[in-house]
């Protein structure tokens, strides 16, 4: 009986070890994560070319036509760059770069003018997988803000350049520049023209003409960028022209990252357009990120809750356009109107001027 237990386990033994050699053999796969988390083909972009009171009455179909197109022509340049495997930050950068060469917004070409008639620009723009930044505020003579501010992120140790020292930098790091003629455009001069008519009004009855609600529509135009790209990566921007006849250098918030930009990989980018003061007391578009990371909010009950009541509370109007790391998406304002388009990964394009 002894002898048959000993052959038994003699052979039970030999048979495991065997096994042990097969499972040796066979390779190991371990799936990480990461890789489970690989986003693949899905991407998309969304921008936004200002919010104000834009209303329907108001416009006519030749120009609302125009609006449309120019959206779609910028949109659909991000998005082949991104469904080529370009990065969200060269999409973003050359989108805008189609809406700063456009009379039709206040950014780049269609820039308004400050109080003593001189177009003053702002930029900025971001990396969501490195939290990198650059921006610029007060330029007269570069075509493409936007260009200059990824240069400042890129090429400095700097995120925001202003007046002067901003365009000594675009000289030497050979960003085109233009005389500063090159943004004068007949429409956005009867803009001044018009404000400053109602300044004038104002101030026989009050010391604080300047500050009246009237600005809120004095402003609209800017133009921004979000966009998500095939390798997981997000990236926001946001170029304006600032507010008709603003005085004392006033930058608003489309140069502040927080307020009018910002792009973080474990939430979403975004890129704001409204009452630039508001927006920066508010630290809009970071809040947004804020909620999506510590309240574990979804992006578009961040973006509505920042929008629809925070900033609404503080009397702050505008809008936002929001993309996560998932390629949901978000067009916030509360506002009459948006111009807003967004294209995702199977390249369904949408576009949008109005409220309803």
């Amino acid at each position: 009986m002894q002898r048959v237990i000993i052959f038994l386990s003699l052979v039970l033994f030999l048979a495991c070890k065997e096994q042990s050699k097969e499972t040796a053999k066979a390779p190991v796969v371990e799936t990480t994560t990461e890789e489970l988390q690989k986003p693949g083909d899905s991407f998309g972009i969304v921008i936004h070319g200002g919010a104000g009171t834009i209303l329907k009455k108001n416009m006519t179909p030749e120009k609302e036509l125009a609006y449309k197109t120019k959206l779609e022509e910028a949109i659909k340049v991000g998005h082949t760059i991104l469904k080529n495997g370009g990065t969200s930050l060269e999409a973003v950068e050359k989108t805008i770069n189609i809406l700063e060469n456009s009379p039709l917004f206040n950014a780049g070409k269609g820039a308004v003018f400050n109080s003593e008639g001189v177009n003053e620009l702002d930029a900025s723009i971001m990396d969501g997988s490195t939290l990198n930044a650059g921006a610029v505020a007060g330029v007269k003579t570069v075509k493409n803000p936007i260009n200059l501010a990824r240069e400042v992120m890129i090429n400095s140790p700097h995120v925001l350049l202003s007046g002067s020292g901003a365009e000594l930098f675009a000289k030497e790091r050979n960003i085109e520049m233009v005389d500063p003629a090159y943004f004068f455009t007949e429409d956005r001069m009867k803009s001044l023209e018009r404000v400053k008519e109602k300044e004038k009004a104002k101030e026989a009855n009050t010391t604080t003409a300047f500050y009246d609600p009237y600005i809120k529509d004095s402003k609209f135009g800017t133009v921004g960028c979000v966009a998500l790209d095939k390798n997981g990566n997000l990236a926001a921007g946001t170029s304006t022209g600032g507010m008709t006849n603003k005085k004392w250098n006033r930058i608003g918030d489309s140069p502040i990252i927080g307020a009018g930009t910002y792009a973080n990989n474990a939430t979403c980018a975004v890129s704001s357009t409204g009452w630039g003061e508001y927006f920066i007391r508010a630290m809009v578009a970071h809040d947004i990120s804020a909620l999506m990371e510590y309240k574990e909010l979804s992006l578009q009950e961040a973006a509505q809750i920042v929008i629809q009541k925070k900033l609404k509370n503080l009397g702050g109007t505008g809008g936002i356009v929001a993309i996560d790391n998932k390629g949901n998406i978000a067009m916030e304002f509360n506002t009459a109107g948006m111009y807003r388009a967004t294209m995702n990964a199977a390249g369904e394009l949408t576009l949008g001027i109005y409220k309803q």
